[in-house]
């Protein structure tokens, strides 16, 4: 049996270290990744104790649960961060991406020391498309919430909005992953498609925009 909460301690420990030496400048970063794979391994506790309490077989777990509860634990630093230093825009779309980078790297972290890596290909399969399904995610609610937080009265409705466009798209994905076959690899292939998709359609508007405005 593999205890997480070991793995995560012997990755912030040298995080919390390095922090010292780095100026004020850099603080955030260290925190929002440390803050990512807190989150993460406070969803595999949770995850665990909603799948016993439901008697949850591993479909209705991957599928159902997971996707809530972590799409909930990688919101609720950011929550944090917004209510208590209300950053710019900029800031957010940082916060949330390296918060959901940590939280996938450590999830993979995990997954490999609880699966091996026998099948180098298949850890590298994995490795990129589960990273894209939380980054994927992330940018949801990162250039969602940088628009809905600017209206007070849209605030609340706005934020439970995004969080359950992410917690879809993170079912969605861990249903098919869940399918095996062929349907894995497309789920795998499916959140960096929309990562590539996402970018290219963000370059247009952003060149659309810097047209009209000259």
């Amino acid at each position: 049996m593999t205890y997480i909460e070991n793995v995560f301690v012997c990755i912030a420990g040298p995080l919390l270290l390095v922090t010292f030496y780095m100026g004020k400048k850099y603080y955030s970063i260290f925190f929002f990744c440390i803050a990512g794979m807190g989150a993460c391994l406070l969803s595999a506790y949770v995850n665990t104790f909603f799948a016993k309490l439901y008697n949850a077989d591993f479909i209705n777990a991957t599928t159902q649960i997971a996707p809530v509860v972590e799409e909930i634990m990688k919101l609720l630093p950011l929550l944090f961060y917004l209510l208590v230093f209300e950053p710019k825009p900029k800031k957010i779309n940082m916060a949330v991406l390296i918060v959901a980078t940590s939280f996938a790297t450590f999830e993979n972290i995990c997954y490999l020391i609880e699966n091996g890596a026998a099948q180098l290909s298949f850890i590298l399969i994995r490795g990129f498309g589960t990273g894209a399904m939380h980054i994927v995610c992330g940018a949801i609610a990162s250039y969602g919430l940088v628009y809905v937080w600017q209206y007070s009265w849209l605030k609340i409705a706005g934020t439970f909005g995004l969080l359950g466009a992410a917690i879809n798209f993170h079912a969605i994905y861990n249903l098919l992953i869940a399918h095996g076959g062929t349907t894995q690899y497309i789920a795998y292939a499916l959140p960096v498609l929309t990562m590539i998709i996402g970018k290219i359609a963000n370059r247009i508007y952003k060149s659309k925009y810097y047209i009209k405005t000259e």
